[in-house]
């Protein structure tokens, strides 16, 4: 499952504004569609299906209490499936497009609302989905995706949720919470494995995947290695563990050093900088000990 967050922009993913423009893209082809008698998925949310556009703007565009004028208002999330996840899924296009709804309902909002670390529930997070079926792959197939409009704020209007943000799980200083991306291709993955019975190759997981684009040479290695020798997805569940513990820590690193640390545009801390105050004062430590 390919999951991606279009960063915003001067154009269609412009997000300090209205949400107009991003909301009408995603009704693009609903007219041709129906003009060669296909039938087209209405916008959706977590109860409900055949939501007017209407409502879709007027519930993003008002729920932005508390933002400055710069401020992201919405974040734009595509969901993506590969044609073997694909099959899985449905043979027809209205089979494929219900257990897309039904995913997203079931699986990913969940994940992604656990994932900001603020104690949220599907519940809580506002969002408008629409399913698309004319994106071209490379064997020129048309393949069955959803876009998704988040709001920044929750249902309620309290909390502001980025997830953009570099920031993980700060338990305390002035931003608490943050959002874990690899988590949420994890949980999604495994959410969907569970709801549709898929078994998955080792090729096909998120943890080769970001391997073999992000991994050393000798990372790289090692996964090839373990493809070779057999080694089935269900071998990974106690490294993920230890990446996810991995993960804690560098959120508690960045809570001890909250005061010190710089915001970045959306208001949270940038984790570069973490590092970088560490080195620094690894040095000073080690100069001081040579005079």
């Amino acid at each position: 499952m390919n999951i991606d967050f279009p960063p915003p922009s001067n154009g269609i993913y412009n997000n300090a504004g209205s949400s107009r423009q991003l909301v009408n893209y995603m009704e693009h082809e609903d007219m041709e569609r129906i003009a060669n008698g296909v039938f087209a998925e209405s916008f959706f949310n977590l109860t409900e299906d055949s939501i007017y556009k209407s409502e879709v703007i007027q519930k993003i565009d008002t729920n932005i209490g508390q933002l400055m004028k710069t401020d992201a208002k919405f974040y734009a999330i595509h969901v993506s499936p590969s044609a073997t996840e694909l099959a899985q899924m449905g043979k027809t296009e209205k089979e494929q497009s219900d257990t897309m709804k039904c995913y997203i309902r079931e699986v990913f909002i969940s994940a992604y609302a656990q994932n900001f670390n603020k104690g949220l529930v599907a519940n809580d997070i506002l969002f408008y989905g629409k399913i698309h079926f004319n994106r071209k792959r490379s064997d020129k197939a048309s393949f069955m995706h959803c876009h998704l409009i988040v709001s920044r704020k929750d249902q309620s209007g309290k909390k502001k949720l980025s997830p953009l943000t570099n920031h993980r799980n700060t338990k305390q200083g002035v931003i608490k919470g943050g959002f874990d991306r690899k988590n949420l291709f994890q949980q999604a993955e495994l959410g969907f494995d569970k709801l549709f019975g898929y078994q998955r190759e080792l090729q096909e997981t998120f943890m080769y995947c970001n391997t073999m684009k992000n991994g050393s040479i000798d990372e790289k290695l090692e996964m090839q290695e373990r493809c070779l020798s057999g080694e089935t997805k269900m071998d990974f569940q106690q490294e993920q563990n230890s990446l996810a513990k991995s993960y804690d820590e560098v959120g508690n690193i960045v809570s001890a050093l909250g005061p010190l640390l710089p915001l970045d545009s959306q208001g949270d801390y940038d984790e570069g900088r973490v590092e970088y105050l560490m080195l620094h004062k690894k040095k000073k430590k080690k100069r001081r000990i040579s005079r």
